[in-house]
């Protein structure tokens, strides 16, 4: 080429999928790999019941399915969301304050990239991959962060994240991630109404991430932003790829809270908007289910049972890695991740894994010879090539804690249990391996 048409230079990688191709060339050497890396039900082993195929068949069979639907999305099925929002009395929203897309990822990346580039969202710390590689790519800056603490069950540090909004006038905005991921960390009413406040407070908006928020258990209660969200500017995104769970429909869409109190958030939404005329309009099939399923007389049962099964593996995995040395872990209550941390500087580069098969450790051996791997990637890296557990490491949630996040999506427990002491066991290994 003439000059150089890459932009570039975010150094940036989605290591939840990264870690798949170092998975695959592995398979190429035998080895049988046990998928911890993505949140897909489905690949775990999850059978989608025949009620929600009947539901999609009958669709299926109606011409209107295969047609555009409208920019914001399926008139009928926003008017149906508008109303489940409503009837809780806390916000009023119309189908107009809907807006879906090809799956949260596009709401995430259309969201940032409408920001001016001077204006900023400060995040959570560590932080779901897709909302800090959207928010930093479209500010070409390091990002601003507010601390989860792994040693306060994952509690954000409200002091932090008040005291950061007021020393840097770029901040407009503040994302929360309810039930959160990586972490699992469920907001109780309390915390979530301290983080309206500053809001109100500092005049910003707030991003709401509410994926999992039908997938809450041991006991932890929360609320939809919505019902204490007051006249405070919002953008709230959902979807239906963990709930229904069919993360292969890519739908996900925004409700905005409160655009007509402030005529700054109203030209951004419209930016939004706007952006999302450019592609039409999203996949129509899943949009129409949406009702038909929510409203299925089979639906809550299922999300219940759904739920006690993520309930039970995180017990599970609570039990076996809390006794693991050097380990700190935190009950999964929301959503179906574990993150667990590593006490600081107990990993280094001199740790190993054994691995017998000659070609598999000199490509593993290669892959983390570098001066510049983060230590729990190294720790990964091992644990993938000795035992094909595939878990993604905790710095690629854009922390310094070092740790890993896995799933509680195995329909097996007694598989699951046998995953959870391998990892257990194979940390104890690998640190006494460096000493």
């Amino acid at each position: 080429m003439r000059f150089e048409i890459s932009r570039g230079g975010s150094g940036l990688t989605y290591e939840i999928r990264n870690i798949v191709l170092i998975a695959d060339k592995l398979k190429e050497y035998g080895v049988e790999i046990i998928w911890e890396n993505i949140g897909d039900p489905v690949q775990k082993g999850e059978k989608i019941p025949d009620w929600i195929k009947g539901v999609l068949t009958e669709i299926i069979n109606e011409d209107g399915s295969f047609a555009y639907s409208p920019t914001k999305g399926m008139l009928e099925t926003r008017k149906f969301l508008a109303c489940r929002t409503n009837a809780r009395g806390k916000v009023q929203i119309t189908p107009d304050d809907i807006i879906f897309f090809n799956g949260l990822g596009d709401a995430i990346a259309r969201t940032y990239s409408s920001l001016q580039l001077d204006a900023r969202v400060i995040m959570p710390e560590p932080t779901y991959s897709t909302h800090f590689m959207a928010e930093v790519l479209h500010a070409s800056f390091p990002p601003n962060t507010y601390r989860m603490n792994p040693y306060s069950s994952w509690y954000p540090d409200i002091r932090e994240i008040e005291q950061k909004v007021k020393s840097h006038r770029s901040i407009v905005g503040i994302l929360l991630i309810n039930p959160d991921n990586p972490t699992g960390f469920v907001y109780p009413v309390e915390t979530l109404k301290q983080v309206v406040q500053i809001a109100k407070d500092y005049d910003l908006f707030l991003i709401i991430d509410e994926t999992y928020t039908n997938i809450i258990y041991n006991g932890k209660k929360t609320v939809p932003i919505s019902d204490i969200i007051e006249e405070v500017p919002c953008v709230c995104m959902k979807g239906i790829s963990k709930e229904f769970p069919w993360p292969g429909s890519r739908c996900g869409w925004i409700e905005v809270y409160n655009s007509g109190k402030d005529p700054a958030f109203a030209r951004f939404v419209n930016t939004i908007f706007q952006q999302k005329m450019s592609e039409v309009c999203s996949t129509t099939l899943p949009q129409m289910a949406i009702p038909r399923i929510m409203t299925h007389p089979e639906y809550q049962n299922y999300l219940q049972e759904r739920t006690r099964h993520y309930e039970k593996l995180s017990n599970i995995a609570y039990d076996i890695l809390k006794d693991v040395p050097c380990l700190m872990v935190n009950k999964t209550n929301g959503a179906f991740y574990m993150t667990a941390v590593f006490n600081e500087s107990v990993l280094n580069d001199r740790q190993s894994l054994k691995i017998k098969q000659k070609e598999i450790r000199d490509y593993i051996e290669k892959l983390v010879g570098g001066d510049d791997i983060e230590h729990d990637k190294r720790f990964v890296y091992y644990l993938l090539a000795a035992t094909g557990i595939c878990v993604v490491p905790l710095t690629s949630f854009f922390t310094d804690l070092q740790g890993f996040r896995m799933t509680l999506l195995d329909k097996d427990e007694a598989e699951f249990e046998r995953v959870i002491r391998t990892i257990a066991e194979k940390i104890v290994e690998y640190i006494e391996s460096g000493k």
